[in-house]
């Protein structure tokens, strides 16, 4: 059921992947995380590449960027989603303006107002980078670290809704104006008041769910934890959602009405550290009693799989983890690391496995599969026993 939730026995593309198909991804999981490390690729381009197999990344940019169907916003973490649900999120921005959240900078706006706004009527001349602004004004600080002021204002603007963010080239945050973003008819429509929006928010987390704890339903888009609990007896209460039991959950499970239960799925891929599968980590180990945390700060000689660390999707289950980076000067894919999980079939899941790693590696742009020596899978994909 989760599985389905999230497209993953949605039928495969017949042809080539067109913004449809990534139209279709969106719609079943509501947003994409951004992260900035990218080790493989970028993260916002692996969900879809799991559930539509290979695609020009370049598509999802024009869609995200340059057509303005998605728009950046902090739901669960950063995040890309639907220019159609700029009004879910403006409650976040009031709170932040108001200075109930966003403290550091809400103290910024008030300390320096007059550069705020002159910040601001820089970007209604043309989009900018921070680094574009007239007077950036480089500080230091304990908390700001080595941000200059300029762009601690144009964060301040984006956190209470004045400007949005596209993306150039190597991922860098180009601002603009919110309104030149965001349709003229989405920003007309009735802004809902936090409650609404949080009702609605939960009720989305149930579809890209299928079904989940209050916890996860809450964490989807990140709600106040008080507040989300309180909605979500609302949205039962008024028929949205159903109180459901799901054998081995100690907590009460809630099923969105559209949940549907499949035969089977049969799926093959790798996913993003940051895909909606496995970024609640307790969620992941409820489900597939998988325990996994992204080792990208632990130190070296402490990581036990590896630094940026990618699970293995087979069936229905999580069946792997792979230690994987894109080496671009070599033009490889380079597997430095892979571990079955207990009870896998090591050789079946190899040789499933190394073509599907082949069609990663020609995703992020390289045309060589490397294997390292670390992991009890390692031998059976090819690579060297350590």
């Amino acid at each position: 059921m989760a599985l389905a939730a999230q497209g993953f026995t949605d039928p495969a593309p017949a042809g080539r992947v067109d913004r449809r198909h990534l139209r279709r991804v969106m719609g079943r999981i509501k947003l994409l995380q951004l992260d900035s490390v990218p080790v493989v690729v970028r993260t916002q381009y692996l969900p879809p590449f799991s559930r539509l197999g290979h695609y020009d990344r370049a598509l999802l940019d024009r869609v995200a960027y340059r057509d303005d169907e998605w728009f950046e916003a902090w739901a669960h973490e950063a995040s890309l989603l639907p220019v159609t649900d700029e009004p879910l999120l403006r409650w976040q921005k009031q709170r932040a303006e108001e200075g109930d959240t966003w403290k550091n900078l809400a103290e910024l706006a008030r300390s320096e107002p007059g550069y705020v706004a002159e910040v601001l009527a820089q970007v209604e001349e043309r989009p900018l980078t921070a680094g574009e602004l007239v007077d950036p004004r480089r500080r230091d600080g304990e908390w700001w670290g080595s941000r200059s002021l300029g762009s601690i204002a144009l964060d301040w603007l984006f956190r209470i809704g004045e400007v949005g963010i596209r993306r150039r080239g190597n991922f860098t945050k180009e601002f603009d104006l919110l309104e030149r973003i965001v349709p003229a008819e989405v920003l007309a429509r009735p802004t809902p008041t936090a409650e609404e929006a949080q009702r609605e928010l939960l009720v989305r987390s149930a579809a890209a769910l299928g079904v989940g704890t209050a916890g996860d339903l809450i964490d989807y888009y990140r709600l106040p934890v008080r507040e989300g609990r309180i909605r979500l007896g609302e949205v039962v209460e008024a028929g949205g959602l159903s109180a459901a039991e799901v054998e081995g959950w100690p907590e009460p499970a809630y099923l969105h009405p559209a949940a549907r239960l499949p035969r089977s799925a049969d799926t093959l891929t790798v996913l993003s550290p940051f895909d909606p599968i496995v970024w609640n980590r307790a969620r992941a180990a409820r489900l597939w009693g998988f325990d996994y945390r992204i080792e990208i700060y632990v130190p070296a000689a402490e990581r036990v799989y590896g630094y940026y660390v990618l699970p293995v999707l087979d069936g229905e289950r999580l069946a792997a983890r792979l230690d994987v980076k894109t080496d671009r000067p070599a033009g490889a894919l380079q597997v430095q690391g892979a571990f079955a999980e207990p009870g896998v079939d090591s050789a079946a899941l190899a040789e499933r496995l190394r073509s599907h790693l082949h069609d990663l590696a020609r995703f992020v742009g390289v045309d060589d599969v490397r294997y390292g020596v670390q992991g009890d899978l390692m031998p059976a994909l090819g690579g060297r026993r350590p």
